[in-house]
């Protein structure tokens, strides 16, 4: 053997200090970090795991301690009466109502969010605050202050929910299925489509009297109180039947949460599992704003604090805590407002400030849309 080939076998052999690698193993093992960061289940560690029971536990003490407060708080009649127990039947009638309206609204806006890949545009963009105003401003112009009367029963309930419904679905269905197949030319057109309405909705808004005036605006408010006990009956079988869909789906929307060519790539047909999730979500709009008027961003604000404290891809770890987030934020509001400072009506109009403020927020750090 030359010397050149036994200095570099002395050079390139293990020493004998140096502990020795079983046959087949890389050189390079990643550290705990970087297989926490590479591990593709949704609870990564059991840190992950606490922070998230953490999380449910606090919000379903916050949301058990809510509904309790409203439905005995300050109630005048004796414990156990019928006059108690009829009391805190009518408030248990607006829980429900806040139980489905949140229930709507954060599986519309996170299934939607995930379909257009985007976690700032919500259901609202299609156009339905915009489809309520003009139809309430069109009976009151058309009938007079009576119009709002004539908009209250459980078939103009369905009526309103319909209309809403076939605009979306006929908005998509057509944009999606032709040439385009652009999902951002159809929420454009939403838009478009929206601003319309809303125009003449202010059109006919200023040809009405004061009084008709004062009457619409207070419908054109998104309001607990406007809806109804025989409307419960209807919406809670069909939002939980929407809801137990979306829920059997989310295997299709974490996939979906990828992008459309991982979609592809992995097998998910991607434009008929697009159309049946906005579908899905349309009925759930439709309905919670024809139940209590429009809401731009409830949706926005359970999504978002689901979002940040999950931190999961998981959508059936998103659903339910974004269920308890909107469900605790907009009975608490509620309990304060009414039971404290007497301004129940007021409740959806400070959520809305409050999830204004993190949209902003949110455009300002992330710097776009």
């Amino acid at each position: 053997m030359s010397t050149s080939q036994a200095h570099t076998e002395a050079h390139t052999a293990p020493s004998a200090d140096q502990p020795q690698r079983p046959p087949g193993q890389s050189a390079r093992q990643p550290d705990s970090a970087t297989a926490r960061r590479r591990h593709s289940k949704p609870i990564t560690d059991k840190k992950h795991l606490r922070k998230y029971l953490l999380v449910m536990s606090l919000l379903t003490v916050l949301a058990i301690a809510v509904t309790v407060g409203i439905m005995t708080y300050d109630n005048p009649a004796e414990f156990g009466s019928r006059g108690w127990w009829l009391i805190a039947g009518m408030r248990r009638d607006s829980l429900l109502t806040i139980a489905v309206v949140t229930l709507c609204h954060t599986m519309a806006t996170i299934a939607f969010q995930t379909a257009v890949n985007n976690r700032i545009i919500t259901p609202g963009i299609m156009g339905f605050g915009s489809l309520y105003t003009a139809i309430q401003t069109g009976f009151v112009y058309i009938f007079g202050a009576a119009g709002v009367t004539m908009l209250v029963g459980v078939p103009q309930f369905f009526l309103q929910m319909i209309v809403m419904l076939l605009l979306a679905t006929g908005l998509y269905t057509w944009l999606l299925s032709g040439k385009f197949s652009n999902i951002h030319i159809m929420l454009l057109i939403g838009v478009v489509i929206g601003g319309t309405l809303a125009s003449l909705s202010n059109f006919m808004q200023r040809m009405l009297t004061p009084s008709e005036f004062d009457v619409l605006t207070a419908q054109l408010f998104g309001n607990i109180s406007n809806a109804r006990a025989e409307y419960l009956p209807y919406a809670i079988p069909i939002a939980l039947l929407v809801t137990v869909v979306l829920w059997l789906r989310s295997s299709k929307l974490n996939v979906m949460a990828l992008g459309k060519t991982t979609a592809l790539n992995l097998g998910v047909n991607y434009k008929r599992e697009l159309i049946g999730i906005l579908a899905l979500v349309s009925i759930l709009i439709s309905m919670a704003t024809a139940l209590i008027g429009p809401m731009m961003f409830l949706g926005f604000l359970t999504a978002m604090l689901a979002y940040q404290f999950a931190d999961t891809y998981s959508h059936r770890m998103l659903f339910p805590m974004g269920f308890l987030f909107g469900y605790t934020i907009l009975a608490g509001g509620y309990f304060i407002l009414r039971h404290l400072w007497d301004a129940g009506g007021a409740v959806t109009v400070i959520v809305e400030l409050i999830g204004g403020t993190v949209f902003l927020i949110f455009i300002l750090r992330k710097g776009r849309l």
